[in-house]
């Protein structure tokens, strides 16, 4: 070789060398992107979900001094927490600032102009934002703090000033003009309720209804009066915001009533509330009106709420909260949200969540006895009165509804029979309490991955095996790549066809469907047993390879049969009626989208995924080692079990571990193919909801950073982490059977 070949020579080398070195380092590069990648999601749906699971805190903003601490009968806060507002029994309301400039200045002080003296007072429901005075005539005076904001140089301004939702004039309750010791009441546009303790031991029921007045062109008051059949002791009285419900509290036990029709006010139910060795100091209802609440001076605070019995709905008692011992305790509701507060004489303050039947916080707040406390309507600030101070306090708890056991464990929730597991992110009421448990669209995710798999993974690891190993090579070119292209099919596309064509066919011809999963195996079976049977002659007219075109016209008649037989069968077997026969013979609920649409549309695009990868392991498979093995006398059914199969089982199994990963985080079959309806039932004639779905449905409409909006990215966190799991044992898997067969 001369020295120029040898240069050329050595050039060469070092240029490929060079291209080795750079191959290598881009893969290598690429590898360490997508960790990177993966790595930064992971740790990105960590930085959005761990909100949701930081503790409440309640922090002193400030405090300052009022004067007649003795005649303060009530507080409140406004929407932005800059102004407070001081009730006095005389019938007077203090405004005060309460923002960061010229903390505790009094703005103005509104006398009320009361026709009689005060007897009474009381709260609305927190969401009204009302308060009224019950006075010595028998009569009741509703008023509410109102804010009017106006812009002074794009500046926002606020003035408070007071209302009178029901007009300036008090609402008689008493004809005799008994003073109204005791009382309760709601209002909801042109309607009001109280229900009224008198001096004279009545317990009265009052409807108040605006009517239009033709003859004046004037609207009035129109009212419906009942007295309740009750005596004894009052110590509480409550009434719901739609004023359906009325509760008495004397002594230990809850009256309720139904007070719906004001002409016939029944008795419902007596409750025997109080704990052993306690009894009850004080009650409230929570946001909604659905939950009653009651306080014992045992330091226990019970709920109960209306359940289903065998016949009737019943109040009972649904969990119990042990809360700080402290004398002359109270509870607080928040606006909308199940949080709870409790105070009492030792100044500390405890706040609670219902549902997750957990405590957020407790803490001392004030040296001196809480004698008022009124929440923020956003329950981000609280106001507090203590001693001769009022304290402003800031409260950050935003996620309350959400702890892990909420998550995943079941739930009590109002109303529902028992404990179950929910998933109800959002409704059009403002009280409704959002239920977020992950074990239903969990369960849908594995439910509708199961389904798919039983569908898909025969068919595709049988035709893989047969398309690699049996059939010739002339037809594979052409099975192959057809089965390939598939893959390329539009999700969207199977989905809209699943849902607005298969399901409906399904329905009325669900019979022949359930037929074929009987007629077309056994008739494989036949078709192969009688193609055995034929004489040689005949058989070795098939050239090698091409038998399962046999096949074809077998599947298109047994399939038509099945069809045109399906209204012979539904009669034969199902008295005519599938969908009736299912409900009252099985107890079987048939949804339209349901699981087996699911199945075979998701099925039907993970064949292609687990048909490729496999079909493709099993071909690779060396020819040397099938070959040795029918030289040994073997069949070709020995060698494809005892050979072929499991050389190429690491690849059968990460093909099938692939089209399950596929089968979780598909999105648009189930969501378009499904109910979407979050239920735990493995029945094949029912819906569900995945993850993937529920995320794709539910983001655009939640609000960012609520709780809706982190839970959902929570979901997401999930659906990773079970793809990171299915990835994670498939590669092991993988592995330890490549180790075990690779010395064949």
């Amino acid at each position: 070789m001369s020295s120029l070949e040898k240069k050329q020579t050595l050039n060469t080398d070092r240029s490929r060398l060079i291209k080795d070195r750079f191959a290598q380092l881009s893969i290598s590069a690429g590898g360490v992107m997508v960790l990177l990648a993966l790595l930064l999601i992971f740790f990105y749906l960590l930085y959005v979900v761990e909100p949701v699971f930081e503790s409440a805190k309640v922090e002193q903003r400030n405090t300052f001094a009022i004067e007649n601490v003795e005649h303060v009968v009530g507080l409140g806060i406004e929407e932005q927490t800059e102004f407070a507002y001081v009730l006095y029994k005389q019938g007077e309301i203090a405004f005060y600032t309460v923002g960061d400039q010229q903390f505790g200045n009094v703005i103005n002080s509104t006398p009320l102009n009361l026709p009689s003296r005060a007897t009474s007072f009381a709260n609305s429901a927190p969401f009204q934002g009302l308060y009224g005075y019950g006075l010595e005539n028998g009569s009741v005076m509703i008023v509410a703090p109102k804010f009017s904001a106006r812009f002074d140089y794009n500046q926002r301004v606020l003035t408070p000033e007071v209302s009178y939702p029901l007009g300036k004039n008090a609402l008689q309750v008493a004809q005799n003009s008994s003073a109204i010791t005791r009382f309760a009441f709601t209002h909801e546009e042109k309607n009001a309720a109280v229900l009224a303790l008198t001096a004279d031991k009545r317990v009265l029921f009052t409807r108040f209804n605006l009517t239009d007045d033709a003859l004046c062109c004037a609207q009035q008051w129109s009212v419906k009066r009942a007295e309740l059949d009750f005596s004894g002791r009052v110590d509480e009285l409550l009434l719901t915001p739609d004023a359906k419900r009325a509760f008495v509290r004397s002594a230990n036990q809850i009256y309720v009533y139904d007070t719906l029709d004001t002409h016939n006010i029944t008795l419902i139910q007596v409750l025997s509330a109080n704990e052993e060795n306690a009894n009850i100091v004080s009650s409230k209802l929570l946001a909604g009106a659905n939950s009653l609440m009651l306080v014992n001076d045992n330091a226990v605070v019970s709920q109960w709420f209306e359940v289903n019995n065998d016949s009737e709905r019943v109040y009972k008692k649904v969990r119990t909260f042990n809360v700080t011992q402290q004398a002359n305790m109270h509870i607080y509701g928040e606006y909308y949200r199940r949080s709870f507060f409790t105070t009492g004489e030792n100044g500390l303050l405890g706040l609670y969540y219902t549902s997750s039947d957990s405590t957020l916080w407790q803490g001392q707040v004030s040296e001196h006895a809480i004698t008022q406390f009124a929440i923020a309507p956003r329950a981000n600030a609280a106001v507090i009165l203590a001693g001769k101070d009022i304290s402003v306090l800031n409260i950050k708890n935003e996620h309350p509804e959400v702890t892990w056991s909420a998550l995943w464990q079941e739930v009590w929730y109002e109303n529902y029979p028992e404990p179950s597991y929910v998933w109800q992110s959002s409704s059009a009421s403002d009280d409704f309490e959002p239920k977020f448990s992950l074990v239903p669209i969990t369960f849908g995710t594995l439910k509708a991955a199961f389904y798919a798999m039983l569908f898909a993974v025969p068919i595709a690891v049988s035709s893989a095996i047969y398309t690699a190993y049996f059939m010739s090579d002339k037809l594979r070119k052409i099975v192959k790549p057809t089965v390939e292209t598939m893959e390329a099919l539009p999700t969207v596309i199977l989905g809209f066809l699943a849902g607005l064509w298969l399901a409906p066919i399904i329905e009325q011809y669900l019979p022949a469907i359930i037929a074929l999963l009987f007629l077309l195996p056994g008739s494989i079976l036949a078709t192969a047993l009688a193609y055995s049977q034929l004489p040689a002659r005949i058989r070795e007219q098939l050239p090698e390879g091409f038998h399962a075109l046999l096949l074809i016209p077998v599947i298109i008649l047994i399939t038509w049969l099945s069809f045109a037989m399906s209204p012979t069968i539904e009669l034969w077997f199902f008295d005519g009626h599938t969908r009736q026969y299912l409900t009252s013979e099985l107890g079987m609920t048939y949804d339209q989208r349901n699981s087996l649409v699911v199945g075979l549309a998701m099925g039907f695009a993970v064949i292609p995924t687990i048909f490729t990868i496999a079909e493709d392991a099993v071909f690779s498979v060396p020819k040397h080692l099938s070959n040795g093995s029918l030289a040994l006398g073997a069949t070709k059914w020995q060698t494809l079990m005892r050979v072929v199969l499991l050389t190429a089982s690491p690849g059968i199994f990460s093909a099938i571990m692939m089209g399950l990963g596929r089968a979780v985080g598909e999105t648009m079959i189930v969501l378009m193919a499904t109910g979407n309806t979050p239920i735990m039932d493995w029945s094949v004639f029912q819906g569900m909801r995945t993850l993937a779905a529920n995320i794709a449905i539910e983001m655009p409409e939640s609000e960012t950073g609520s709780s809706h909006y982190r839970i959902l990215f929570l979901a997401a966190f999930v659906l990773f982490i079970f793809t990171f799991i299915f990835n994670t044992v498939a590669e092991y898997v993988r592995q330890q059977l490549r180790e075990k067969y690779s010395s064949m």
